[in-house]
Order: C-alpha cells, then sequence, then structure tokens
C-alpha cells in the first residue's frame, strides 16, 4: 500500500499533471489549467498540432513531447526520466479528459510504479457532459468508450449487457453510429430509449431524443457529422414467475417481444430470469420437444 501526499512533503521528482483541454469551446478550460500549462516545464500531448493551437490560443509557449497510443513504450519512459529529474509535465489529449479513451494510462501506471506524484485536474469530459442534459438517468451509469467496429461483435456485446440496469455511454464515429443503432434496437427493443449527442459545446451542438426504433430511423435517412456521444437507457426492472407454465413462459417471451425486442434476445431474457437454459426456453416457445440425454 502507498500514499500519495499530493501537495504536502518534499519529493525529489517532478509531478505529473493530468491537464483536460476543452472538448469544443476553448471558454471550458479551467483558470487553474492555463495556470499549470503555464508553470510546466513539459507538455506531453497526442497530437502536437492540436495542443499547439491551444497553447498560442492562450498564449502559452511550451516544449511538447508527443505521447499517442502508438510510441508509449518509448515514450513513457523518457517522461519518466524527465520528472524523476525534477521536471514538472502536463499530459493531456487533443480533447477532454487524458486517459478517458485517450493516451496516458501506461504513463500514470509507470509513474505511479516510480512514486512519482500524479495529481488529476478537474474538467471537461464528453460523456458526463452529455449524460446531466440527456434526460436519461444520471445517478447510475456505464461508461464504455468506444464498442467493437463488427456487426456481430457488437450484437454479442449487447446481448451480453442486455439486462445491465444503469445509462450506458458510449463515443462513436458518425461513420458508425448508424450500425450501433441498429444493433442497439435488434438486440434491446424498439423502445428503449436513446439519445445521440453531437459536436457538444461547439456551435452546431445538438441531442437527437428518441426510441432506439426511431433514431435507428432517423440514421438511416440521414448523414450526420461530428464527434458523438451515445446514451442508452439501462434495462427496466421487469420480472418473471419462477414457477411457470409453458404457456405462461411463452407469454412473457411474447411480452418482451411486443416491447420491440428481437425473438431471440426476449428467449435470452426470460431464460436468464427464470435460471433456465435458452434451448429450454426455445423449445417451450417453438412448441419442440427438447432432445432426451
Amino acid at each position: 500500500m502507498r500514499i500519495q501526499k499530493s501537495f504536502k512533503g518534499a519529493s525529489p521528482f517532478g509531478v505529473l499533471y493530468l491537464v483536460p483541454t476543452p472538448i469544443g469551446n476553448l471558454e471550458d478550460i479551467t483558470y487553474r489549467a492555463v495556470r499549470l500549462l503555464s508553470e510546466v516545464d513539459f507538455v506531453a500531448s497526442e497530437d502536437t498540432r492540436n495542443t499547439g493551437k491551444l497553447l498560442n490560443h492562450f498564449e502559452i509557449k511550451k516544449q511538447q513531447i508527443i505521447l499517442h497510443e502508438h510510441n508509449f513504450k518509448e515514450k513513457v519512459p523518457e517522461i519518466v526520466s524527465l520528472l524523476k529529474e525534477g521536471k514538472n509535465i502536463a499530459q493531456v489529449s487533443d480533447a477532454g479528459m487524458p486517459s478517458i479513451s485517450d493516451p496516458g494510462h501506461e504513463l500514470v501506471l509507470a509513474c505511479i510504479e516510480e512514486e512519482i506524484r500524479v495529481v488529476s485536474i478537474p474538467g471537461p469530459t464528453a460523456g458526463l457532459t452529455a449524460l446531466i442534459a440527456s434526460g436519461l438517468d444520471a445517478k447510475e451509469f456505464t461508461f464504455y468508450g468506444f464498442l467493437p467496429r463488427k456487426k456481430g461483435q457488437l450484437l454479442a456485446w449487447f446481448e451480453e449487457h442486455l439486462s445491465d440496469s444503469e445509462t450506458q455511454i458510449f463515443y462513436e464515429s458518425p461513420h458508425r453510429v448508424k450500425t450501433l443503432f441498429e444493433a442497439a434496437t435488434e438486440v434491446y427493443g424498439a423502445e428503449r430509449r436513446g439519445v445521440l449527442c453531437r459536436e457538444l459545446t461547439k456551435i452546431y451542438e445538438e441531442y437527437t431524443r428518441g426510441t432506439l426504433a426511431e433514431l435507428a430511423d432517423y440514421l438511416a435517412e440521414n448523414e450526420i457529422k461530428g464527434e458523438c456521444c451515445v446514451l442508452i437507457e439501462g434495462a427496466q426492472e421487469q420480472t418473471v414467475d419462477l414457477d411457470l407454465n409453458d404457456d405462461e413462459i411463452t407469454a412473457a417471451v411474447e411480452k418482451y417481444i411486443q416491447s420491440g425486442m428481437k425473438p431471440n434476445a426476449a428467449i435470452k431474457e426470460v431464460a436468464k430470469q427464470l435460471g433456465k437454459s435458452k434451448q429450454e426456453v426455445y423449445a417451450v416457445f417453438h412448441g419442440l420437444d427438447l432432445p432426451s440425454v
């Protein structure tokens, strides 16, 4: 066990500051972030061009060290060495919080291992910014970042999380968001609510709220641009009587299907609640005899 005293006590090492940057509107940067970017010895950035624009806007002249997912194995030891020499370094991503679907985590782990202080600065993050204006439950939520790109893997992911009760938050490319809503509709059902947030904090900021089916239909007919954040409400609590006959099991499955859920997903959900295998419920629903063993 280790205890880090971020601001009390002496240390021969420098400090790694994790500094969030605006996700669109430059006015969202904090006074503290600007001060730290001005005071540190180096800025570790994901893209020197993007960070350069930010630094220039606030008239900050600072040497940058490129740190991204393709070079962290070489750069992390270099940055750790500078910190151990007593240099202070601010680590930033192109937008929002470092390490949240962006580089930074490996550097944090390396600094913790070397007992170098790691100080996180509060600031903008797209997922929470979208959540509190989404209209979905903000008390319980899970951030997942980017989901699998292949349709089959995407469907499997939603199947696995079918019964999760908390609001789900994702980042997605505008080119793939249509596929995401199609897959979510197929597994979660047409009536579950979702929100598509686009271009947060920018002039074209947009919230599109509706059912999963409505959002999938909208995206089938409209091309969108810009950074996207997707939110989907959690599963509403529905219980199935554990002592059901075949007719009642069939009715339970049909109830889920009528809510917009695909048959296989409905069968899986009823089987899970009954503690039965999916094959058993499938056989009952389709009037099949289970093979004898």
